[in-house]
């Protein structure tokens, strides 16, 4: 829990801190910070209670997270029901296992003493300020997290109790340096071998299949061909965009408009500037003596251009008497710009101070700010209008579409009456194939909710864009099925031919396996010698194959491999050992074995909690 607090100190505290404890807090299991409650429970553990409450707060920072961490892909998962069901489940379980640990751990006699939470607490960067703890920080946090004093170091006691249990079994997981190696040598070895594939096609052409063992196939196997639950859908749009195209905006609107706004118009004065640089270097003092000796010169008369050739230290600028680029206000450091824009034509500033060093800066010229005429931005302040048109009338015409939609629920006809458009309809689509048009996570959610799809009710107003919006209802559903026969036969007998030319073609990779055996000269096999597990330009099922077969003894071991559209017939000539392995790949794959072990040292600490546990998850009467 330190460790999370301690990473969402860094920032914005309100947000990360609170997120970080609360998923904490969610996880802890002490029911007794919720309160008590005559719902039924989500589940109970050995009698101790996991609350809804519980579950649902820790639900909601399971979600949070992985919104995070998922973004606009989160948004797409979660129009799914089932999966959002897939995760709270997800949740329970960690909770139950939570509670399992709670149990283990006070059975046997472990504890957290006030000394080591005030420890723990003290040396947390987070409530540390210049490497010391900070109380007032500390309270300040709390204060903001919404917690007393108390309640914090009991949920830490928890937290620090459980941690105490967990880290003494899955601390203890090691992995010996030669352990490791030896896998690193195996995942490095190669292997010689020779390979033939035997692709299917040709065998395609003589396979046959009857009317009956197609029914029979589609009979036996009717799993294989479920429909997903469908929708049709009706719906009214309104988009600003569409509106835009209609609005109408007079050569007087136009002009109307830029007399009001006559300042957005006018470009800003440019000046044409020259300097002289100094830069600091490690002496800041003598740069700025240097700059001032050269201000005094050109205020004695000395020519500028002359003096920034043999003195500036911005070579470029200098092989051009100082001369650097038309500049508008705000373009130039402000100290820069502040003297460029305060000097009179040809005249040249004192010593100026930037992040670059000491300068000298000259007016060369200057272009004054002109007022761009109103010919040249019509055509965008007409836009501009036509936007705003269309925007004001969005918004008046969406009230309409959702108090219409509203009151009379049961139809679309009279909300596209109200705002005057026609309304638009949809194919049958699944949630997997849902039209370009309507493919938004709100919309499909809406779609294959209770209320529209089975009770017939508009839908809420629904965003696909921002000023772009739709009202749904269903117009047909279809729930989910076996498909009809009559349109999977074509791809069942289609299946059954490919079966029938993949078995030909395992026969003809069964007869070449023999051949090579016997020592036949006449199949031509493609040999690699030095194959690697990681071989990208052969099958993936070849590679896998020829790194399951065994090790030669005498002469090539010999088998057959199922590919996508045939059979690979693998020889394995030779085992070569792994010619190097580096300290960095052992050190890494001790590291992934210590996490895998931990990992199922963990899983199994809860299966046998579970194994000996009193686990219920009651259900609502």
């Amino acid at each position: 829990m330190l460790e999370k607090i301690r990473e969402g100190s860094q920032g914005v505290i309100a947000k990360g801190i609170l997120v970080l404890v609360i998923l904490s807090f969610a996880f802890a299991g002490v029911s007794s910070y919720l309160g008590s409650t005559t719902d039924v429970p989500a589940a109970e553990v050995n009698g101790d209670v996991i609350t809804k409450a519980e579950l649902e707060q820790a639900y909601q920072s399971e979600r949070a997270r992985m919104e995070q961490q998922l973004g606009e892909m989160f948004a797409a998962l979660a129009a799914d029901e089932k999966y959002l069901e897939s995760i709270k489940q997800s949740v329970l379980e960690r909770l139950v296992a939570d509670k399992l640990i709670d149990q283990a751990a006070t059975a046997m006699g472990l504890r957290i003493s006030d000394e080591q939470i005030i420890a723990a607490i003290k040396t947390e960067p987070a409530f540390q300020t210049d490497g010391k703890f900070d109380n007032d920080r500390y309270q300040a946090i709390l204060r903001q997290l919404g917690y007393q004093p108390t309640t914090f170091r009991s949920m830490m006691r928890v937290d620090m109790t459980r941690r105490q249990l967990t880290a003494a079994l899955v601390g203890t997981e090691f992995v010996l340096p030669s352990e490791a190696k030896q896998l690193a040598e195996l995942q490095n070895q190669t292997r010689d071998i020779r390979y033939v594939v035997v692709d299917s096609a040709p065998f395609l052409a003589s396979a046959t299949v009857t009317d009956e063992q197609v029914k029979s196939y589609y009979d036996a196997n009717q799993g294989q061909f479920m429909s997903p639950e469908k929708v049709s859908l009706e719906y009214v749009e309104l988009n600003a965009a569409d509106f835009a195209k209609d609005s109408k905006v007079t050569d007087e609107e136009a002009q109307t408009y830029y007399d009001e706004h006559k300042t957005q118009y006018v470009s800003s004065e440019k000046r044409l500037a020259a300097h002289i640089l100094v830069t600091s270097g490690s002496d800041d003092a003598a740069a700025k003596a240097k700059a001032e000796d050269l201000a005094k010169q050109l205020d004695n008369g000395a020519d500028f251009a002359a003096l920034a050739k043999t003195n500036s230290e911005d070579t470029l600028s200098a092989e051009q008497g100082g001369k650097l680029d038309w500049f508008e206000p705000g373009v130039m450091d402000p100290s820069f710009d502040e003297a460029l824009f305060a000097l009179q034509k040809d005249a040249h500033s004192g010593v100026v101070k930037t992040d670059f060093g000491f300068h000298i800066i000259k007016l060369l010229d200057i272009q004054p700010g002109t007022t761009v005429p109103f010919a040249d931005v019509k055509a965008k302040i007409v836009a501009q209008l036509q936007d705003k048109k269309a925007v004001d009338q969005f918004y008046s015409l969406q009230s309409k579409l959702a108090d219409t939609s509203y009151e009379v629920p049961d139809t679309l006809a009279e909300t596209a009456k109200a705002v005057g458009v026609d309304i638009k309809t949809t194919p049958l689509f699944s949630r997997d194939d849902v039209p370009t048009a309507l493919n938004k996570p709100d919309v499909v959610k809406a779609a294959f909710s209770d209320a529209v799809m089975l009770q017939g009710l508009n839908s809420e107003v629904l965003e696909l864009e921002p000023n772009h919006v739709v009202v749904i209802r269903v117009k047909e559903h279809h729930d989910a099925g076996t498909l009809p026969f009559g349109e999977v036969k074509a791809d069942i007998s289609e299946r059954l031919k490919q079966d029938q030319a993949n078995e030909a073609a395992r026969a003809k990779a069964q007869e070449l396996v023999a051949q090579v055996k016997a020592g036949a000269s006449d199949v031509t096999l493609t040999a690699k010698a030095k194959l690697a597990r990681g071989e990208r330009e052969i099958d993936a099922s070849i590679v896998g194959k020829a790194f399951q077969m065994p090790t030669p003894a005498s002469g090539a071991v010999v088998d057959t491999v199922a590919l996508a559209n045939g059979y690979a017939v693998v020889a394995v000539d030779k085992v070569n050992a792994a010619e190097s392995v580096s300290d960095e790949l052992v050190n890494g794959l001790k590291q992934r074995l210590v996490s895998q072990y931990s990992e199922a040292d963990y899983r199994a600490l809860i299966e046998s909690l579970k194994s000996t546990a009193k686990v219920e998850y009651p259900v609502e009467g």
